[in-house]
């Protein structure tokens, strides 16, 4: 079973680090570490160009989280994750498991978890299959995150056919923990014990990393033998007890069982250490009769951590585990040969350098080239797009399409008020929640467009950062640190590989420009079936800072009477946009242009007319451009809806109507203002070199944009009737 994972290379190559012939448990524990999965044979040579220092960051990537300084001693700590093939084996299980596996990661650190964002790809809803799974991941996200009481305070679902065999499941998680408490996966101290704690080891997931690693066909849906099943009862009290440990400082190093199980876990610790361990399977708790040592070593059963500890600590470690009920058992040592051991009593039944399952992984070097189609598909002609002749019926249309509708039927599924953090709830560019005992919030938001990485994968890797600190910039919030969630296809295929790179180019360069560091994250490849690959779906994960929380913006229109501003500039530009998709059903196009200095600007601009108190919402202007963000504004009032009466000026009547009103130009942002508060906001923008243009006020029943001669009125609707096209489930 390992053997067909291994090429013959590595297989000779094993042979050489060795010194002999490996057994069939040796040769399935590097099977798995020199996954793809686990070992990023073929990412981590792309993934050194990303930044991933600067003055905030505590913890690079590297360890199980990253982790940016947020003051008062604190650190936020975070990492997003994918668990894609699970998630279409079985939907339920395979999101709920990559819910507690990221909630693992973050504990580990010390740190504990306050919230959790999903970022979701599917098929289209309409297919009673794809409904099966849409319906499982996100009963799967709830039942888990409810149950161990984190919130999953919102996130980012995209619909396109592409994903319906392939759906993407990549989850956020964010936790707090004092700089003194941070907490790193090694085993060090020759001579300290080895504990495991946590759920008993079962013969679930047994090879799923080894499964993540590979492409699908019409026959994977027999491999739910692969796929974890998770008990968000003992992750709860697993989180406790292990954060018990760290704030007692009874840990030397603490590592998460999770892709490779108890192989990835024992040998990550002790070549991070540049240690040793030896380990005895007889000792490990197991809720099977007769499973080997094979079994217990490659099981990815939920809810696990290996511990080191001091000796004289043993005790202390094991009677708090006792305390919340948890299993836990000393399962070997700390040694100095730099050895994974592995023993049944007295029998070595495998033996190799930690560091040769890790570090000495060999990489891959592949070829990579454009596609054929790629000229194709950015070869739309503008002038074959009709324009409008109803702009009223294409905004209502695109309201009620699955990408733009409102989302509540997602996250109303999730309890996202326990523990109280929450200032702004999902519904807003960001969620923002405080941080107790503290004057400060963060706000978190998740970002990508496959769309336009498919069209440019450098450029949609540029507005995937772009968007997502213009989000935080919308909040309030100064964007601190990313995590990435990188889904790709096959990368033995050229123009995938080509692909991953580009994107990674454009992320590097944006995150180097905002000097947002990437402090940890994830790649996931061979997202395909049948040889036809997902589009290119980088996911950006990024954290900012607001100081004091009551600075914290939200994206709707508050009262009659606000003045509503545009900020920044409109291009004549509809390639790769929601309107051409949905509206003309063509997924083509050059996507629109993003220039770094300008959203620099931009992003100044916000920050300093949200901290000057010359704002009342703000929100940016992306998929579905100016008319979807008005009425976005219009309708995600808590209170109710409210209208707005827009107008268009005659510097815009150069630009083609469906691009003025549906065209998806970057860099910019509708914000409201009190009339107190118009001269300084249009005097700041200017200062800062923003483009800024008072289109209209808040209030009424309808939202209304026309131009200013009166002459004509491309859109004119009734907020009720917006808000049911906009709430429609899909």
């Amino acid at each position: 079973m390992a053997q067909g994972t291994l090429t013959a290379r590595e297989g000779y190559r094993i042979r050489e680090l060795l010194g002999r012939e490996p057994n069939e448990l040796e040769l399935g524990m590097f099977s798995v570490m020199w996954s793809e999965h686990c070992s990023y044979k073929t990412s981590k040579p792309y993934l050194k160009r990303l930044p991933t220092r600067g003055p905030h960051v505590l913890q690079e990537p590297g360890e199980n989280a990253g982790a940016v300084d947020i003051g008062n001693g604190l650190a936020a700590v975070f990492k997003m994750e994918s668990h894609n093939h699970p998630s279409f084996i079985e939907p339920f299980q395979g999101a709920a498991t990559g819910v507690g596996g990221i909630l693992r990661d973050i504990f580990t650190m010390g740190a504990r978890p306050i919230a959790l964002l999903d970022s979701l790809r599917f098929g289209s809803p309409d297919d009673k299959k794809n409904q099966h799974i849409i319906d499982g991941v996100v009963a799967g996200i709830s039942a888990y995150g409810n149950c161990v009481g984190v919130p999953t305070v919102g996130g980012a679902t995209i619909f396109n056919e592409i994903y319906e065999r392939n759906p993407l499941v990549n989850v956020f998680c964010l936790g707090i923990a004092r700089h003194s408490h941070l907490m790193r996966s090694q085993a060090a101290g020759v001579g300290n014990q080895v504990i495991y704690i946590g759920a008993k080891t079962g013969r679930d997931g047994i090879h799923g990393a080894t499964m993540a690693s590979d492409s699908f066909d019409d026959e994977s849906i027999s491999q739910r033998p692969t796929v974890q099943v998770g008990d968000p009862f003992i992750e709860k009290l697993l989180m406790e007890a292990s954060l018990e440990l760290v704030k007692r400082r009874l840990l030397v190093g603490i590592q998460d069982m999770g892709a490779a199980g108890l192989t990835g876990a024992s040998c990550e610790m002790a070549s991070g250490a540049g240690t040793g361990i030896e380990l005895d399977v007889e000792m490990v708790p197991r809720r099977e009769r007769g499973m080997t040592p094979y079994e217990v070593m490659l099981s990815e059963s939920q809810e696990r951590m290996l511990l080191v500890v001091k000796p004289d600590c043993a005790g202390d470690v094991l009677d708090i585990c006792t305390k919340w009920d948890l299993d836990a058992a000393v399962i070997g040592k700390v040694t100095d040969d730099g050895m994974l051991r592995i023993c049944k009593a007295d029998t070595v039944v495998a033996e190799m350098r930690a560091c040769a399952l890790t570090d000495e992984a060999p990489s891959e070097k592949r070829k990579s080239a454009p596609p054929q189609f790629q000229d194709t598909l950015q070869g739309l002609n503008d002038e074959l797009i009709p324009l409008p002749h109803d702009c009223n019926s294409v905004l209502l249309e695109l309201l009620g399409s699955p990408n733009l509708s409102n989302k509540a039927w997602i996250y109303e599924q999730y309890d996202f008020m326990v523990r109280t953090n929450t200032v702004i709830r999902p519904g807003s560019d960001s969620a923002v929640l405080r941080i107790k005992d503290t004057s400060t919030a963060l706000a978190i938001t998740v970002d990508g467009n496959p769309l336009y990485c498919l069209l440019n994968p450098y450029v949609g890797g540029v507005i995937a950062v772009a968007e997502a600190a213009r989000n935080l910039v919308c909040s309030g919030a100064k964007p601190l640190g990313l995590t990435d969630a990188l889904n790709f296809g096959n990368p033995e295929r050229p123009e995938i590989l080509w692909q991953f790179e580009l994107v990674i180019e454009g992320i590097s360069d944006a995150c180097k420009f905002f000097d947002v560091p990437v402090v940890s994250g994830n790649v996931s490849f061979y997202n395909e079936t049948n040889g036809i690959a997902v589009y290119p779906s980088p996911m950006i994960g990024m954290v900012g800072l607001i100081d004091p929380v009551e600075r914290a913006m939200s994206q709707w229109f508050k009262d009659d009477g606000h003045v509503v501003f545009l900020l920044g500039e409109t291009h004549d530009e509809i390639g790769g946009s929601e309107y051409v998709r949905v509206i003309h059903h063509r997924e083509q196009g050059v996507p629109p242009r993003l220039s770094l200095e300008t959203e620099g600007a931009l992003h100044t601009c916000l920050l300093l007319a949200i901290e000057g108190g010359l704002v009342c919402s703000a929100h940016d202007c992306a998929e579905g451009g100016l008319a979807i963000a008005l009425a976005e504004s219009c309708l995600s009032r808590p209170q109710g809806p409210i209208g707005a009466s827009i107008t268009i000026t005659p510097d815009f009547f150069d630009i083609r109507v469906d691009a003025l009103l549906f065209g998806e130009t970057q860099s910019r942002a509708i914000v409201t203002a009190e009339s107190a508060n118009v001269s300084e906001l249009e005097s700041l923008a200017r200062d800062v070199g923003v483009p800024i243009r008072k289109i209209g006020t808040v209030g009424g029943q309808h939202l209304r944009v026309k131009s200013s001669d009166l002459r004509l009125s491309w859109i004119d609707i009734d907020v009720d009737v917006m808000y049911d096209a906009w709430m429609r489930k899909k």
